[in-house]
C-alpha cells in the first residue's frame, strides 16, 4: 500500500478516525499522541482487528513525530475537548499552540502532505495550521460541514421516517452556533425540504443542528462527539487519495468566493488529489446571504483573536 495517513491525537476522535480509515483499506496509518503508551496500545488493538475483517493495513502508534514520515495526509485532532458549558472560543489559545506544533513537526517530515483539521475551534485552527506551515490553501481543509450536514440529515430522517440515503442537506458557514443550514437547497429525494414538513418542525431541526455538538457534550458530560466527526474525516481522506472530485461542505480558506476573504469558512468544496480543487458557489437569496455574512463576522472575530 503506497499511501500513508498520520493522525495526530489518539483520543476518541483520532482513534475512531483510524478505525474508519482502516476499514476502508486506504493507507498505512500512524497514530501519534503525547500520552505514553496510548497510541501504541490503540494501534496494536486496531491492527489485531484487521485479520477479522480481511484488511491489510499497517497501523503503528508512537509518541514521536518521526512516525509521521512520508505522509500523504495529516489529520490533526489533538487538542483539549469541549466540556459542558465551554464554548469553542474558550479553547482558542491552548489548542492554537497544539495545532501549530503538530503542523510544524509533521511538515518537516512530510513536506507535501495535505492537512485535514478537526481541532476546535475549527475555522480558527485551520488558519493556525495554514499560517504555521506556510501552506497554500489547497492543502489545509477543515472537517465541519460534512458533520453538520450529516446531523441535519439524521434529524430529518428521524422526523420523516425516511432513509438517510434519500436526504440531502447542506450546512455552510462557521462551525458553531451561527452555522447556516440551507433549507432551500436541501431535499428529500428531490423534494425541497420546506415542502416535506411544517415550518415550525423544520425550524426546530435547524436549531437542533446548530446545537448538535453541544447536545452530545451535555449528554456525555465528559468529552465530545467522535463517531460522526471521525467518519467525516475518513470520507474526506478517501476523496483526496482516490481523486474522487467529491463536492462536500468543508472549511476552506476563502479567496473572494461568496464575497469573503482571509478566513476559513464552511462552503461546498470539491476534493481531489490536490486537496481543495475548487469552491462551488451556490446562488443565495438575501436571507441566506445575511446569515452567511453573520457567521463570517463571528469567524473573522475569532480568527483576529489569534493575533497571527
Amino acid at each position: 500500500m503506497s499511501h500513508k495517513i498520520t493522525i495526530v491525537g489518539a483520543g476518541m476522535t483520532g482513534a475512531t478516525a483510524a478505525h474508519w480509515l482502516a476499514e476502508r483499506e486506504l493507507a498505512h496509518i500512524a497514530l501519534i499522541d503525547v500520552v505514553e503508551g496510548m497510541p501504541q496500545g490503540k494501534a496494536l488493538d486496531l491492527f489485531q482487528a484487521m485479520p477479522v475483517i480481511g484488511k491489510d493495513v499497517k497501523i503503528e502508534g508512537s509518541n514521536d513525530y518521526a512516525a509521521s514520515e512520508g505522509s500523504d495526509i495529516v489529520v490533526i485532532t489533538a487538542g483539549l475537548p469541549r466540556k459542558p458549558g465551554m464554548s469553542r472560543d474558550d479553547l482558542l489559545s491552548t489548542n492554537a499552540d497544539i495545532v501549530k506544533k503538530a503542523t510544524e513537526e509533521t511538515l518537516k517530515r512530510s513536506p507535501n502532505a495535505i492537512y485535514i483539521i478537526l481541532t476546535n475551534p475549527l475555522d480558527a485552527m485551520c488558519y493556525v495550521a495554514m499560517k504555521a506551515g506556510g501552506l497554500p490553501r489547497e492543502r489545509v481543509i477543515g472537517q465541519a460541514g460534512i458533520l453538520d450536514s450529516a446531523r441535519m440529515r439524521a434529524f430529518v430522517a428521524m422526523e420523516l421516517g425516511v432513509s438517510v440515503e434519500n436526504i440531502f442537506c447542506y450546512v455552510l458557514g462557521g462551525h458553531g452556533d451561527s452555522m447556516v443550514p440551507l433549507t432551500r437547497h436541501s431535499n428529500v429525494a428531490g423534494v425541497p425540504l420546506n415542502e416535506t414538513m411544517p415550518a415550525e418542525r423544520l425550524a426546530a431541526i435547524v436549531d437542533r443542528t446548530r446545537k448538535g455538538g453541544g447536545e452530545i457534550v451535555a449528554l456525555l458530560k465528559s468529552g465530545s462527539a467522535f463517531y460522526a466527526p471521525s467518519v467525516a474525516v475518513a470520507q474526506m481522506a478517501e476523496a483526496i487519495l482516490k481523486d474522487k472530485q467529491l463536492i462536500a461542505p468543508c472549511a476552506v480558506y476563502m479567496n473572494g468566493e461568496y464575497g469573503l476573504k482571509d478566513i476559513f469558512f464552511g462552503v461546498p468544496a470539491q476534493l481531489g488529489r490536490k486537496g481543495l480543487e475548487k469552491v462551488v458557489e451556490y446562488t443565495l437569496n438575501a436571507e441566506e446571504k445575511a446569515m452567511l455574512d453573520n457567521s463570517a463576522a463571528e469567524v473573522r472575530e475569532l480568527t483576529a483573536a489569534l493575533k497571527l
